[in-house]
């Protein structure tokens, strides 16, 4: 899923550099006062405004996701296809090892990864036909990372995915899934499955063994 497997991810490197920013703009009035700060109390300065970025980052990337759901949920509302019949349909490029509804671009589309023994796939379905837009290797890092995890979980598995959003789905009536992930969850391998009802999301734990 070419963007949302790999959301923004922010580092260290990016809350230094926010912090940089902010240095050199006072840079001036923190030169007139340089030689007053011991070397003890500039680290703890540098510190806090390390702090303060990170803090500013994780805020805002909290934001973001809010902003995602609420157009997701708009973009969603009006879509018939499910995400149970795009797994069935994904199946014929391999083991569905992952799914999720995404805007990519601002489009909405039904991301599927598959795996065989010798290859992992991404399925892009059309939520308006239902049929398979295309059907591409693997290739991000990231993705491929995040791709092998999901496969490996899913080797100690006796249910398949399908299986287990259907039997969250018959057990919360009136709810859609959007995205079903493997996980190891208490020792068991599992399928994280996010659910959609107008515009409230919720997550359930289905075991897989």
């Amino acid at each position: 899923m070419t963007k949302s497997r790999s959301d923004e991810r922010p580092t260290h490197k990016t809350a230094l550099k926010f912090v940089g920013k902010s240095l050199r703009a006072n840079r001036p009035e923190m030169e007139k006062d340089a030689v007053m700060i011991s070397p003890m109390l500039r680290s703890a300065i540098l510190a806090a405004a390390f702090l303060g970025a990170s803090a500013a980052l994780i805020s805002t990337k909290a934001e973001n996701s809010e902003a995602g759901d609420t157009a997701l949920a708009a973009s969603l509302k009006d879509v018939r296809l499910t995400l149970e019949a795009g797994l069935a349909t994904s199946e014929r490029e391999g083991k569905p090892i992952s799914a999720k509804f995404e805007l990519e671009d601002g489009k909405l589309q039904l991301s599927i990864y598959t795996a065989t023994s010798d290859d992992l796939t991404e399925v892009v379905i059309d939520p308006r036909t239902g049929a398979i837009a295309k059907a591409e290797k693997i290739t991000d890092d990231f993705d491929l990372v995040a791709a092998e995890v999901q496969k490996s979980v899913l080797t100690k598995a006796t249910i398949s995915l399908l299986a287990a959003t259907e039997k969250t789905i018959a057990a919360n009536p009136g709810y859609r899934t959007v995205s079903v992930t493997p996980k190891t969850a208490d020792g068991h391998p599992s399928a994280e499955v996010r659910l959609l009802q107008g515009a409230t999301f919720k997550n359930v734990i289905e075991k897989l063994d």
